[in-house]
């Protein structure tokens, strides 16, 4: 049966791998998350940046196959702030199908979405979304966010702190499972989603991968 394996790297940094290809989403430069380095030897039928700052559009660190792009994928672009792009500019939320699952990527998005991005959101069984506050929306509002999602649908969380792991200003991840119920802290840094098989109606967190 086909799956997805689906890897964490640390920060906003995953692989989506099936038996017809792989994708990596918002790798990092070396030096701009904080206690995170990508591992070497990463490489990838495509790469996907949301956005041009150095924490997500390290795409020269991911080695191509050559191959063309194996998914359909597609976007909405949406601000990096609460001020429609005047303080940080604009970033994407990433839609890839594969294996009849939809996954989706939320970037540094910076306010909740409207109701056209709602309806578009619904399409997804997998979201990744950030929640640490200061560069994006916060826990409260991911909590928000979370609770208008479809059903079932497994929630990934990102782009928060652990620790030394993450930038200062953000969130630690103790807070947020204060103000976000039911966190599962998996100890495993890759999850797989099985084809034809309902995704876990749950709301998770992955252990970064580093070398």
């Amino acid at each position: 049966m086909d799956k997805i394996r689906v890897f964490y790297y640390g920060h906003s940094c995953f692989a989506l791998r099936t038996g017809g290809g792989s994708v990596v989403l918002d790798p990092y430069e070396d030096g701009s998350v904080p206690g995170l380095r990508l591992p070497r030897g990463l490489i990838a039928d495509a790469v996907y940046c949301s956005h041009d700052h150095s924490d997500h559009n390290a795409a020269q660190l991911v080695g191509l196959t050559g191959r063309s792009a194996p998914f359909p994928v597609s976007y909405l672009t949406v601000p990096h702030d609460d001020a429609d792009g005047r303080k940080r500019g604009l970033t994407k939320l990433t839609f890839i199908s594969a294996c009849g699952i939809t996954v989706a990527h939320l970037g540094d998005i910076g306010r909740l979405p409207t109701a056209e991005e709602y309806r578009k959101l619904q399409t997804a069984d997998v979201v990744m979304l950030p929640c640490g506050g200061y560069y994006t929306i916060d826990s409260r509002q991911a909590l928000e966010l979370i609770r208008n999602l479809r059903k079932p649908c497994l929630k990934i969380l990102m782009h928060y702190r652990d620790g030394s792991r993450g930038y200062e200003v953000l969130s630690d991840i103790s807070g947020i499972q204060r103000t976000i119920p039911r966190v599962k802290r998996l100890q495993n840094s890759y999850l797989d989603i099985t084809a034809g098989k309902a995704v876990p109606d749950e709301i998770v967190t992955l252990e970064p991968a580093q070398d």
